[in-house]
């Protein structure tokens, strides 16, 4: 078996472990990335948060992104039944970036991996890991050569000085080293396609992610991410069992329940449905450690919440900021804790979004940001968080999320 050596490896060259490889090429470190999938593929999670910007900029490709001609973003409308409100991310407590875009992620996701290319990593597509093994030194992975061409089939190894996963809802890691933990959310499925949305001019703001929520279960929800070329992302989110309520294709599942939304279903009245729906079922995800000797976890392969706050990309990205900085303390010499160092910052902005999330399902925040007279101090925090900013600790709702999301669905109830 051919064996070879790298400085750092990456599993997975979607967002984290792309802007990982661009961040880790500034410190002048080698990097290979395997994927296992030809670019560019298929992907959800077309909604990106302004706070993934500056993560964006610091990897070096900004330009790259901006000039792609994605559709601009600056902020979020929501609607329940007769109710409408909208969170501008310009409007916000924390400093940074105020707006991003709404992105098909196949041609996203391949921006940033020539991106990482052009700095200098090599990338390797259909490469797929087959084995990890972490009791020498350093990890040795076990990797099949699928790509076309006279090596197609060939198994070989690499034994790098470190290893990330970025292998998103892959899970390699968590899976071959048996990670993973139960999520606290309850099992939900996502519902979803692309269409062309026929809508006219001005009858929606395309700058924002439209989230709907269903006329009866508050639960329930729809996400509908325009894109520049007069298409969108449309989603359906709930309960495992509710879904399987919906018979027929997925398509059919997915118009039924858009139907039962009456603002939705008008919107798009003139939608051509010509991209067959799929679906994902059981996506929330944990691990018991985002670390160990020679490795960590980036983005989903370590944990993921729900799509409803568009923060997985953000995590994703934070994730790898978090990693690239640790390794360039470890390549100075210095002594890092990658729990303490790693884990547990990453971990403080996930359980922001986290509690956001709860509070959303049981319906607290629906009253929260549906309220009639909101403070303007609060929602100026609240668009912060919403935005991506879950680890300014400066924020009264970052520093203290729970405490005061209680408080403030109590008000909110009365």
């Amino acid at each position: 078996m051919r064996h070879e050596t790298a400085d750092i490896l990456i599993i997975g060259a979607g967002p984290a472990g792309a802007v990982a490889a661009g961040l880790l090429r500034k410190q002048g470190r080698e990097v290979l990335i395997l994927e296992r999938e030809q670019f560019p593929r298929f992907s959800i999670g077309e909604s990106l948060l302004p706070q993934s910007m500056q993560f964006i900029e610091a990897a070096g490709m900004l330009q790259d992104v901006v000039e792609a001609g994605f559709q601009y973003k600056n902020g979020a409308a929501f609607v329940r039944g007769d109710q409408r409100t909208f969170f501008d991310f310009r409007d916000k407590f924390s400093p940074g970036w105020g707006t991003t875009y709404q992105v098909q992620r196949a041609d996203f996701d391949k921006v940033l991996a020539d991106a990482a290319e052009r700095a200098g990593a090599r990338v390797r597509y259909r490469h797929e890991v087959m084995a990890v093994d972490l009791n020498g030194g350093s990890p040795i992975v076990t990797v099949r050569d699928n790509s076309e061409g006279a090596t197609q089939g060939e198994v070989y190894q690499v034994q790098a000085r470190f290893l990330l996963d970025a292998s998103g809802f892959g899970r390699i890691l968590p899976r071959l080293l048996k990670l993973e933990t139960p999520s606290r959310f309850p099992a939900r499925g996502a519902i979803f396609t692309h269409v062309a949305d026929g809508t006219a001019p001005g009858s929606w703001d395309r700058n924002k992610i439209l989230i709907s929520v269903h006329p009866e279960h508050c639960d329930i929800w729809y996400w509908t991410i325009p894109f520049s070329n007069g298409r969108c992302s449309l989603g359906v989110v709930a309960e495992t069992q509710v879904l399987e309520r919906y018979a027929g294709t997925e398509t059919e599942r997915l118009k039924a329940i858009v139907a039962e939304e009456p603002g939705l279903r008008a919107l798009l009245a003139n939608a051509t449905w010509d991209t067959p729906a799929r679906s994902i079922i059981g996506y929330s995800a944990n691990v018991s450690s985002l670390w160990g000797p020679g490795f960590a976890l980036l983005g989903n392969a370590g944990e993921f919440l729900d799509p409803v706050f568009s923060s997985g990309v953000t995590i994703a990205f934070k994730s790898a900021h978090l990693a690239a900085t640790c390794l360039e303390r470890q390549a100075r010499g210095e002594a890092v804790d990658w729990q303490a160092d790693y884990a547990d910052p990453l971990r403080r902005g996930v359980d922001t979004f986290r509690a956001f999330v709860e509070s959303w399902y049981a319906g607290g925040f629906q009253n929260i940001i549906f309220h009639p007279t909101p403070s303007p101090d609060i929602r100026r925090m609240i668009s912060a968080i919403l935005a991506g900013y879950a680890w300014d600790p400066s924020n009264p709702y970052v520093a203290d999320t729970k405490r005061r999301l209680a408080v403030l669905e109590e008000l909110c109830s009365r």
